[in-house]
């Protein structure tokens, strides 16, 4: 049985300024994601780790190695690029509200109809693209650490966590945002006792080890 911790890096300027990063664009986190990973870390300290996968994306890169540093059993870790953010072609480095201007129908539909989003008018990847690519990754990680009792970190994006997540939960694309967004710096945990053919959701998206109020800007 392993659990898989589920991270989204620390919120970024970008993420301030509602504009989509995707896996092309990056900006730097914000000062104040820095005590919010100490808090992550806090929260995380004394859980035996195996190992941290992470995305290479900058973003994901520096959350993944800042917590990590502050664990008390501190792991490898290694980057994947499996693990990166959507490809959001045209839209990465947009704000929302310009996007929603110029491509009306499928800002609702990224948004709030995943099974409906066609990205070839905008490019980059849609749903299932993402899901294809990102499941192999988890499934390898259930299947290298099958033991009672092990814990293994990812350390991924927003869009791209959410996709995945609900989709080993065996979601379809048309529900995959029914449970909300994922916030910056929040942990989501599944769990498998079968080497990854069935996940259980322990944990979606807690936020309550940092110590402020959410905003509309924290979560996607």
């Amino acid at each position: 049985m392993v659990k898989i911790y589920f991270i989204r890096h620390g919120k970024t300027e970008w993420n301030l300024e509602s504009r989509y990063q995707g896996a092309g664009g990056d900006s730097p986190l914000l000062k104040t994601s820095y005590s919010e990973m100490d808090q992550l870390a806090k929260a995380l300290k004394h859980i035996k780790f195996e190992h941290v996968f992470a995305s290479p994306i900058k973003r994901a890169r520096i959350t993944a190695q800042h917590v990590r540093s502050q664990l008390d059993f501190i792991p490898e870790i290694s980057l994947w690029n499996r693990l990166e953010e959507f490809h959001l072609g045209k839209m990465e480095g947009q704000k929302f509200m310009d996007v929603k201007a110029q491509f009306p129908e499928q800002f609702t539909n990224f948004r709030e109809h995943p099974e409906k989003y066609d990205n070839h008018e905008i490019g980059g990847e849609n749903f299932q693209e993402v899901i294809d690519r990102m499941t192999p990754a988890v499934k390898l990680i259930a299947r290298d650490y099958p033991n009672p009792d092990q814990n293994v970190m990812v350390v991924s994006h927003g869009a791209a966590l959410n996709a995945l997540i609900n989709s080993l939960l065996n979601e379809p694309l048309a529900d995959l945002r029914k449970r909300g967004g994922l916030s910056n710096t929040s942990t989501t945990i599944l769990e498998t006792v079968d080497q990854g053919q069935t996940f259980k959701l322990i944990k979606w998206n807690d936020t309550d080890y940092l110590n402020r109020p959410l905003d509309s800007t924290d979560t996607i």
